[in-house]
């Protein structure tokens, strides 16, 4: 799904293939299209949290390495 916008009175809807003018489109599809986007965005939050977790945990594996290493 992708919002065109060709201008910023006409914008339009691409969805699988097909384009629809978003004005035309009933209340209630462009409520479920803002609730698509919200959980859009929603998503790419939560990956790029999980990106930074993965990223902490290896940072705290490698300091536990190290520090391990002086027991040696």
């Amino acid at each position: 799904m992708s919002e065109n916008k060709n201008d910023s009175d006409n914008p339009v809807l691409t969805f699988e293939g097909k384009t629809y003018l978003i004005k035309e489109l009933s209340d209630d599809i462009k409520e479920t299209i803002k609730g698509l986007q919200i959980a859009e965005t929603q998503l790419k939050m939560h990956e790029d949290t999980l990106k930074l977790l993965s990223i902490s945990r290896n940072s705290l594996a490698n300091q536990l390495k190290e520090k391990l290493k002086k027991l040696e």
